[in-house]
């Protein structure tokens, strides 16, 4: 299951991880968003997955250049390697990934 966080957890769990992690940037009131999360709860049984709230964590949106929601972001070693706006297909998430 993805989990929600926050700025100072995202730099513990993601920057500082020597993991491959996604990153979900969202908010509530988004229905894409919402029809992505079954999506990352089960990829998370393979990677973690981690949710961050825009409404919430506007700085950290506004850090990542964060303009459309849902923006999926892969890091690897605290480092962006893949980004991905909308929604899209598990298929499409995993290719991200490898």
């Amino acid at each position: 299951m993805s989990k929600i966080i926050n700025k100072d957890e995202f730099q513990k769990l993601v920057l500082e991880s020597d993991d491959i992690v996604l990153v979900d940037f969202y908010a509530n009131w988004c229905g894409p968003c919402r029809m992505l999360t079954p999506i990352l709860d089960d990829i998370s049984a393979e990677i973690p997955v981690y949710k961050i709230d825009t409404d919430l964590e506007q700085e950290l949106a506004r850090n990542y250049g964060i303009m459309s929601i849902p923006c999926v972001i892969v890091f690897k070693k605290g480092k962006e390697i893949a980004r991905s706006i909308g929604l899209k297909s598990k298929d499409e998430i995993m290719q991200m990934i490898k």
